[in-house]
């Protein structure tokens, strides 16, 4: 069992910056797909951005792309998400999670395995 931890959300105006970080409990982790997705009010929760396990590939979704990167430290059990230019529009809970391995499909919410509790991220205009 892997436990998320997830921090660095908050309050931010257009075209701001933040750091999101996921902390996680076990080295294991260090073989594990690693996803952040994000859930707005009324909305499902969606893919942002994905990093294998070694670090070597990533994934973002469209609307991110070219502002937000996601990294990884599995020297510290560590993912973050670093968004720039940040719009209203991405203004949602913001999850981290870890996918096993030899599981398929990183845009896909239900192939992941452990979720941590969510960071609130807010972007004002």
């Amino acid at each position: 069992q892997v436990k998320l931890v997830e921090s660095g959300g908050g309050l931010v105006q257009a075209g701001g910056s933040l750091r999101l970080s996921c902390a996680a409990s076990e080295r294991t982790f260090r073989s594990y797909n690693m996803g952040w997705f994000r859930q707005a009010p009324g909305k499902e929760r969606e893919f942002v951005a994905a990093i294998s396990w070694s670090g070597d590939s990533t994934y973002n979704t469209d609307s991110v792309k070219g502002r937000f990167t996601i990294s990884r430290d599995n020297d510290k059990n560590m993912v973050y998400l670093q968004m720039n230019s940040l719009k209203p529009e991405d203004t949602a809970d913001y999850y981290c999670a870890a996918q096993r391995p030899l599981r398929i499909g990183v845009t896909d919410p239900t192939a992941y395995d452990y979720w941590g509790q969510g960071t609130q991220v807010t972007v004002s205009s």
